[in-house]
């Protein structure tokens, strides 16, 4: 910043009582940047700060700087491309964008999809892919990309220059179904690595999630360099967000987080078009300075990139601070105006308001006005931006971008309050969107919304190529695999569980223990991350810390209070857990960046994340979701479940309901093991599908507290335990009979509920359910096999149950619905009755609580009694 523009930022206060003073306090300030430089300067300020701050004065800095750029002109960069041929590419990706979004909804008008975001944010994503977002390549691996989801069109577009994209697959647009049918790929709505498993690398269509997910991904990378895994010191994290998003709890979690772990790999691009979905984000306000005051607050460095090339002029000329003043005043509802009208209003209501803003309008033409720029529309100023904010050092860069949303869509929706939802442009608009951007198409190519794409050896495509060829080819691109890893033979780890002989331990603690073993594991045991927001003493992980330490990114600098326990509190550079302190969605992120290592680093991991599983898929329910679009392999630990087990805590933390959630997302296998043994056999089975298979699921697996005798596994069995059910023992001789199915904590009732039948005459065969959902998954498998033609097969749980004859009756510590769902997939002409856990939980001990829900070994036995009676 110079000093006459530094000048007009230390205008008189209003209420000086001594303007004379002040301006020889000014004066001598501006001497001493001139003399002796800002770097001297900034020393001096924070000297004066640290006085003016403590309690004589009571004073704090004010978080909010001038409403113009960060980098002045005289400190920009030289700009680096060929700005013509980038602004030329980056109007033919705006066009494409359009056209592939309302061609679909032209023919459809059903298929939705967003054209203003892009044309807000397309300069910003631009600048970018020709300069800074480096791919993944064998030297350092690339950079990671978090895109603005509505924005998934424009990259798209840029895809489809590339080659990496047909016409037909634009044409496509959100057709996942029909596409195949002509010979394309339909392309997702918003980035889904599920859907397009070799391009979209990280799911940001819920907002906030996206967000959040970087900071942890950029912290996920400093761990796996701390613990010397995989060297990522060189690569960067970029996320390219929207301001109104930033409203999201999730968006704003963690950001002391990120300067707390001085995450310098971290570079936020807020696009600040200053509109969300129905209008302003901060109509009476100003949203850019509420977030600059939010991120310098959280300790990140802010760049504000607010105002284009074109507007220096008017800053150099404009003597007296009439600009300053002006934007000082202007509201983000009325910015919103300014943008959505023409030259000829902004002449006379922005300008107009004063003489000086008049004089400083003097010689321009309306049309010179109305294509001032905003700065997230400036090459050249966005690239000032990027560069400083990739050379910073010492913590997390956010880069605050004025933009317009709808930019270029001129009367259609520029600005408007309706631009968000424009799907269609009559041809009067497509005719002014051409001009606007001086595309090579003709009247009639615009109307039809043609695709346009250069020839192969025109200057544009060369450029584009060579572009992305030296930052390391294209991107977004997401891999599949990595080297798979060996797994230690079950008997090596987890002998103590499978032959427990009858030894009391609650299947937490039996986790916790195998856990212990895996991690001595010389190839498996350093790519296990343990995982937990802020109960690994409530769970038993004391043990662990001592063993593999908690990560920090420095060390430990102070002696705990525990030291002298066997086992004290250790933190460590290398450290292996990663404990979140009390968030859940702070943990799930972590364990989402872990379970994605095999295709974001190309290095496989292995999380297993511990927690109260009511705080699991309740809390964080849509994070996990987010997880499994990514396709992430690793282990939900749902600990202390059940509605029944965790006797005093009550309402909020007893779980009911977590198994019900988990059945719904498609690539998650859910199991509820009663016993140590079947545990045992599930995490085994788990981590070979894979990190030794390379599938694409995780596991929950719920685990409780309770203590109680733990038997040996039945010889035979594991494939039956994997699969969902198996028959645990029969009771009893008698001419009735029923077959009792439990899971989880409930099945040592269902086994007293099965020895007091037994006792009365009635035979029993008690069935272990270690996976609802699983069998239910079976059932509609097998259902949709024969409605395709092929063979009948019986579904697995009926063939369990066999073809013995009586009631059946299941009961779990969970919801109703959860065993509902297999009643359609059992035998035929069987009455089957279920128990649960519907309703609140209450505080209480166990035994209370299961017969107040009717899930203890009385009330499965009087259910039992009234099926044998209805016959």
């Amino acid at each position: 910043m110079t000093d006459h523009s530094l000048t007009r930022f230390l205008t008189a206060p209003n209420g000086d009582i001594d303007p004379v003073e002040t301006a020889e306090w000014r004066d001598a300030f501006l001497a001493l940047v001139a003399t002796h430089g800002p770097e001297r300067a900034r020393f001096i300020l924070d000297q004066l700060a640290a006085v003016g701050s403590g309690p004589l004065v009571g004073w704090s800095p004010e978080l909010v700087s001038p409403y113009v750029n960060t980098i002045p002109v005289d400190r920009q960069p030289a700009f680096p491309g060929d700005l013509a041929v980038e602004e030329r590419l980056a109007s033919l990706m705006r066009w494409n964008a359009l056209a592939m979004v309302a061609r679909a909804n032209g023919a459809y008008g059903e298929l939705g999809g967003h054209i203003a975001s892009y044309a807000s944010a397309a300069d910003l994503f631009e600048v970018g892919f020709n300069h800074f977002f480096q791919a993944r390549d064998a030297v350092d691996r690339g950079d990671l990309v978090f895109f603005q989801p509505h924005s998934a069109p424009g990259v798209y577009a840029r895809a489809f220059l590339e080659g990496r994209l047909s016409e037909s697959d634009l044409s496509h647009y959100r057709q996942e179904i029909t596409a195949p049918a002509a010979g394309a790929r339909g392309l997702s709505s918003y980035p889904h690595p599920y859907l397009m498993p070799d391009f979209w690398q990280f799911p940001t269509g819920s907002m906030g999630i996206g967000p959040i997910s970087s900071i942890y991904h950029a912290r996920f990378m400093r761990y796996l360099t701390h613990r010397k895994l995989l060297a990522c010191d060189q690569r960067k994290v970029w996320g390219v967000f929207g301001d109104g998003e930033m409203d999201e709890p999730e968006s704003m979690s963690a950001l002391t987080l990120a300067s707390r772990e001085r995450l310098d790999n971290l570079v936020w691009v807020v696009n600040c078009n200053l509109q969300r979905l129905d209008g302003p984000v901060r109509g009476n306000g100003r949203i850019i300075d509420e977030l600059e005051q939010l991120f310098r607050g959280a300790g990140w460095n802010v760049i504000k990139l607010v105002w284009g090339s074109d507007w220096d002029g008017l800053f150099a000329r404009d003597t007296t601070g009439a600009l300053m003043r002006a934007f000082a005043n202007t509201v983000d509802g009325q910015m919103q105006t300014f943008a959505a009208k023409d030259g000829r209003f902004n002449r006379d209501n922005f300008f107009g308001q004063n003489e000086e803003l008049a004089r400083l309008a003097q010689g321009m033409t309306d049309e010179q006005i109305d294509r001032l720029k905003r700065g997230g529309h400036d090459l050249v100023k966005i690239y000032a931006a990027y560069a400083a904010a990739a050379a910073a050092t010492g913590g997390p860069t956010v880069i605050l971008a004025h933009t317009k949303k709808g930019y270029g869509m001129g009367s259609a929706g520029q600005g408007k309050m309706t631009t968000h939802s424009q799907k269609k442009l009559d041809e009067a608009a497509l005719i002014e969107f051409r001009n606007r951007f001086n595309l090579p198409i003709s009247d009639e190519q615009a109307r039809d919304l043609a695709f346009f794409k250069p020839a192969e050896d025109s200057a544009e495509m060369r450029y584009l190529r060579a572009r992305r060829e030296a930052l390391g080819g294209y991107m977004p691109s997401r891999q599949t695999t990595a080297p798979a890893l060996n797994v230690p033979a079950l008997a090596s780890y987890a002998a103590f569980a499978t032959g427990a002989a009858g030894k009391e331990m609650s299947t937490t603690m039996a986790f916790v223990r195998m856990l212990g073993n895996l991690l001595k594991d010389p190839e498996l045991g350093p790519r296990i991350v343990p995982i937990v927001a802020d109960e690994a003493r409530t769970f038993g992980m004391a043990n662990l810390f001592k063993q593999v330490g908690i990560y920090s990114s420095v060390g430990q600098r102070y002696e705990p209070e525990d030291i002298g326990s066997v086992l004290s509190y250790r933190e460590a550079m290398d450290g292996q857990i990663l404990e979140e302190g009390i968030s859940e969605a702070g943990a799930i992120a972590s364990w989402t960046a872990a379970a994605t290592s095999y295709s974001v680093h190309g290095f496989t991991m292995l999380p297993f994340y511990i927690y109260y599983s009511m705080f699991g898929f309740q809390r964080v329910g849509d994070a996990i979701w987010a997880a499994a679009d990514q396709r992430a392999r690793g282990f939900l630990l749902g600990a202390t479940s059940g509605r029944t087990t965790l006797g005093g805590e009550g309402l909020q933390h007893q779980d009911g309901t977590s198994h019900l959630v988990a059945a719904t997302i498609p690539n998650c296998k859910a199991y509820d093991p009663a016993f140590a043994g079947e545990m045992a056999v599930i995490v085994d089975r788990g981590m070979r599908e894979m990190v030794v298979e390379q599938q694409d699921c995780f596991y929950y697996v719920t685990l409780m507290n309770e203590n109680y005798a733990q038997p040996d596994l039945p010889a035979g069995v594991e494939e039956d335990v994997v699969r969902g059910c198996y028959r645990f023992a029969s009771y009893g001789d008698g001419a009735a009979q029923v077959s009792l199915m439990g899971s989880g904590a409930i099945l040592t009732e269902v086994i007293r509920a099965a020895e007091q039948l037994a006792a009365e005459g009635v035979a029993c065969e008690v069935f272990s359910v270690t996976s609802w959902s699983e069998l239910a998954r079976d059932g509609v498998a097998r259902d949709r096999e024969a409605a395709d033609g092929g063979a009948v097969v019986a579904p697995f749980v009926a063939s369990q149950l066999g073809a013995k004859g009586g009631p059946i009756v299941a009961a779990t510590d969970y919801v109703r619905a959860v065993p509902e769902s297999v009643r359609a997939f059992l035998p035929t002409g069987r009455r089957f009755v279920t128990l649960g856990t519907d309703g609140f939980g209450r505080s209480d001990t166990r035994a209370a609580l299961r017969a107040f829900f009717r899930v203890d070994a009385a009330s499965i036995v009087a259910a039992a009694r009234r099926a044998l009676a209805a016959g």
